[in-house]
């Protein structure tokens, strides 16, 4: 069985490896939708069987999975869902978004997300889907896929200090992801510095072909968040100059700068 002690003398790398298959285990479960054995699971994940075995006792330890029956597989129980609902209905920065960008979502009907800024990249944190069965498949924990060629990416690129962005333009490479996608240096640093006075950042095309997203930044404290509406060409192109307004309003009033008092 794992130990679940902290041990300071032993080196980080084998923790992270740790953490990293525990939660693959269980991307695993959700890919599958069935009882998997040991051998399924060490196979997927491409671990000794040992090391999976470690962590699958750990977690049926800790109540996380059950076994079937003898050889009968393991599956996940519902304290999962339950530790991860605790966790949701008290994320502070969830419970100010949700209600105003379902608000939006459902004024639209289009695509909304919430990303959030760390470092040169963002993970999406809430993803609200239109009712049109034609939409983007975009799901909290993924990361923004491409910084050039997304409206979130420009956005963040846009929210760089002078230094921070020349050092990604000195390193870039631009490469091109539709036949739209923007692959000169020089044509995305005017894209970036025509949309800062506006402040909403489009890509159409440029990602996904027949794809349209315009994204806005607010602060949170010290935390930079994106707002994104994403949808098809055919059908945002035609709500953008009910969209733009609506996504700038959403953004201030979600803005909270440091030593606001709320």
């Amino acid at each position: 069985m794992l130990s679940l002690r902290q041990d300071t003398d032993r080196p980080a790398e084998p923790l992270v490896k740790i953490a990293e298959r525990t939660l693959r285990c269980f991307e695993l479960f959700a890919s599958e939708q069935r009882p998997l054995s040991l051998s399924d699971i060490s196979r997927a994940l491409e671990i000794r069987s040992s090391s999976c075995y470690d962590i699958l006792q750990t977690l049926e330890h800790l109540g996380y999975i059950y076994e079937i029956e003898p050889r009968g597989g393991y599956y996940p129980s519902l304290r999962l869902l339950d530790v991860a609902s605790a966790i949701a209905s008290a994320d502070p920065m969830l419970r100010r978004a949700d209600l105003v960008l379902r608000a939006l979502r459902d004024t639209l009907d289009e695509s909304v997300f919430l990303s959030k800024v760390s470092g040169m990249n963002a993970t999406y944190l809430l993803a609200l889907q239109s009712s049109s069965l034609l939409r983007t498949a975009i799901s909290p924990g993924e990361k923004i896929g491409s910084l050039h060629a997304t409206s979130a990416g420009k956005a963040l690129l846009a929210g760089l200090d002078p230094d921070a962005l020349d050092a990604y333009f000195m390193s870039a490479e631009l490469t091109p992801i539709t036949p739209e996608s923007v692959t000169s240096k020089m044509e995305l640093r005017q894209q970036l510095e025509a949309a800062r006075p506006e402040g909403i950042f489009t890509s159409r095309n440029e990602s996904a072909e027949g794809v349209l997203s315009i994204s806005a930044t607010f602060q949170w404290s010290r935390a930079t968040y994106i707002v994104s509406i994403i949808g098809p060409e055919a059908r945002l192109d035609k709500k953008l100059d009910r969209a733009k307004p609506a996504l700038l309003d959403i953004c201030r009033r979600l803005e909270i700068r440091p030593g606001t008092i709320f």
